[in-house]
């Protein structure tokens, strides 16, 4: 779930124009080593930080259907998390960087979920929406203060992004559906009988059987009394 998430970032930055400016979109840790070797403008979505939103803990199965409607598994309901994402800009001159750190965050706020078009993997298979936001309130998770010192370097200009995402539980392959009736074998069972037959036994079929409606075989059938007697609750 996490490369899906940064690739359908990537994708987003990617549809502003970037890469035929010439501007990388990279995924690295913005250190002292990373400024040093960088040549060319370059905006760095760094993953700081993960976390669950257990608010949004599910108990239950899913079930998973094919083409003609028949159960083909079962997955456990999925699990959320928050992901954050320290987004810089690095050009050789604070007035550009300032500038293109903007334009991304002109480009995040715009929408408040990832586009379906961008999502592939499980995100899509899941159908599910990924939310965007720029961290205002504290979840748990390190601040982006905190973050710089553990990088090494000197604080900078950051967009703190946090995406919110499903991650999907392991799958359960059901059975496969049932097609035939039920096979009946019957033989006597006393001391001095035979054994019970072993043969291929008498096959139920439901041909030509009636819908017994949503209460099944078990709903209530009117039965022919014997003579004398009348329903209870009607007049002779």
């Amino acid at each position: 779930m996490i490369h899906e998430v940064d690739e359908a970032l990537r994708q987003l930055l990617a549809e502003t124009g970037l890469p035929e400016r010439g501007i990388e979109v990279v995924f690295d840790a913005p250190t002292r080593d990373f400024a040093a070797r960088r040549n060319a403008p370059t905006v760095s979505v760094f993953l700081y930080g993960l976390r669950e939103d257990t608010g949004r803990r599910q108990a239950g199965t899913v079930a998973e259907h094919d083409a003609d409607g028949l159960v083909t598994g079962h997955r456990p309901a999925p699990r959320w998390f928050e992901l954050a994402y320290l987004v810089t800009a690095w050009t050789n001159r604070p007035q550009d960087e300032h500038r293109l750190l903007a334009e991304v965050l002109q480009c995040l706020t715009a929408t408040d979920t990832l586009p379906a078009r961008l999502l592939t993997g499980t995100l899509a298979e899941l159908g599910l929406t990924v939310g965007l936001d720029i961290a205002g309130r504290d979840t748990g998770l390190p601040s982006v203060s905190d973050v710089w010192s553990s990088l090494g370097g000197e604080l900078r200009p950051s967009v703190d992004l946090r995406v919110l995402a499903p991650l999907p539980g392991g799958r359960t392959p059901a059975g496969p559906p049932v097609t035939e009736g039920l096979v009946l074998r019957a033989g006597d069972t006393t001391p001095a009988g035979p054994p019970p037959a072993d043969g291929p036994g008498r096959r139920l079929r439901y041909q030509d059987a009636t819908d017994p409606g949503p209460d099944g075989f078990a709903a209530p059938r009117d039965r022919e009394l014997p003579p004398g007697r009348r329903p209870r609750g009607r007049a002779r």
